[in-house]
């Protein structure tokens, strides 16, 4: 068993699994069909290679939301024409994103060669990947670790990832609680929901998706001091040599 170990952070995100062309939703933390789709595009998988695609599907993924962001809404204006040519009509595209998000996602499978190869093409793209968005590419980071353990394993020993400004609201606190997300069958003593982001086909001509259950949990992250004591040596070193130019002085 061999795990990868990614952060999805950045000003802005956007997950839909269900939209239309004029509004675009975002989900509040990324699909499984989305990390199946930056790795098809890592690779250079076609959007109707359905054998690859089902492959991928196999991966065990596990989500821990880090970090909550924001929703945001944006607008783009755009022109419809007719197949002459003649102008038909003005519309508003709503879009929806994420604000100052942070994700960690864990893909695993028994294969250890075929997670060192999703691996490769993940530091050496075929196409270029991005979080949701073609204008939102990943941070050149994003790979935080390798381990031998398995998906659920990885995230509940990681590190917690969220910005050093958004810690300080638990800065009175010993540890935080993390929600995380996961195939079913990785934690088969809870309960699961349908969610519809199993990859058929990522086809524009035909796009598919199926169901897959999904089960949620909390894990428990100790909160590692922002603030050690050698910021208060810091000052008391200060201080000592603030007394030391007054004494000699």
């Amino acid at each position: 068993m061999k795990t990868i170990v990614m952060k999805f952070c950045g000003p802005l995100q956007s997950w839909g699994t269900g939209s239309n062309f004029e509004t675009r939703h975002t989900d509040f933390y990324p699909s499984k069909s989305a990390v199946i789709g930056l790795i098809s595009a890592s690779k250079g998988f076609r959007r109707d290679d359905v054998s690859n695609l089902n492959r991928l599907n196999e991966l065990d993924f596990a989500i821990r939301v880090d970090q909550n962001g924001n929703l945001m809404k944006d607008y783009h204006i755009a022109r419809k024409y007719k197949k002459n040519g003649d102008f038909e009509r003005t519309y508003v595209t709503n879009r929806y994103y994420l604000e100052d998000a942070i994700f960690t996602v864990a893909i695993s499978h028994e294969d250890d060669i075929f997670v060192d190869e999703i691996l490769h093409a993940l530091k050496k793209p075929y196409f270029q990947t991005y979080m949701g968005r073609r204008a939102l590419p990943l941070s050149y980071d994003f790979i935080l670790d390798i381990t031998e353990k398995g998906a659920i394993d990885s995230l509940r020993s990681l590190d917690w990832q969220a910005s050093d400004w958004f810690k300080k609201k638990y800065k009175n606190e010993e540890k935080v609680a993390l929600e995380l997300y996961a195939d079913s069958d990785l934690l088969e003593d809870i309960k699961g929901n349908l969610r519809k982001d199993r990859v058929l086909s990522f086809s524009q001509k035909d796009r598919k998706f199926g169901f897959r259950y999904e089960s949620r949990i909390w894990v428990h992250v100790e909160i590692i001091n922002l603030f050690p004591v050698i910021v208060n040596m810091t000052f008391l070193e200060l201080y000592r040599r603030r007394s030391q130019c007054i004494f000699q002085g």
